[in-house]
């Protein structure tokens, strides 16, 4: 971690990592549920949707928690892009596309965890 750190940061940012972890383990939960489940029609499928929404939302706010120094120290990250994505979802939920929050869930918290070093990289 980076060296201007405090210890205090590097708690605080070790407790957010560990709940990025299990937001990961969530995301991947919901998408083991497959596709089609998750667009499906029904009062399952609404759920899984909310849910996925909600890990989503989630991911982000605990990003945006990550101190600015952390943050360029992972300069491969989409950043703002996370930010955007929330936004997205918590102020225009009519308007989400519910195949990208999928593919959020499937692929880009994968990435992020990879990329942090909290999960090891899929073949």
């Amino acid at each position: 971690m980076n060296d201007d750190l405090t210890a205090s940061d590097r708690l605080r940012i070790e407790r957010r990592l560990e709940d990025l972890s299990a937001f990961g383990d969530d995301a991947a939960y919901t998408v083991a549920r497959g596709l089609d489940a998750y667009l499906d029609a029904s009062p399952e499928g609404r759920v899984l949707r909310n849910n996925g929404r909600h890990i989503v939302i989630q991911v982000a706010t605990v990003v945006e928690k990550l101190p600015d120094a952390y943050k360029a120290a992972h300069d491969g990250v989409d950043w703002v892009g996370i930010s955007r994505m929330r936004n997205l979802i918590a102020h225009r939920y009519d308007r989400v596309d519910d195949r990208l929050v999928f593919t959020a869930l499937a692929s880009r918290i994968p990435e992020l965890l990879n990329h942090l070093g909290l999960r090891d990289a899929q073949p």
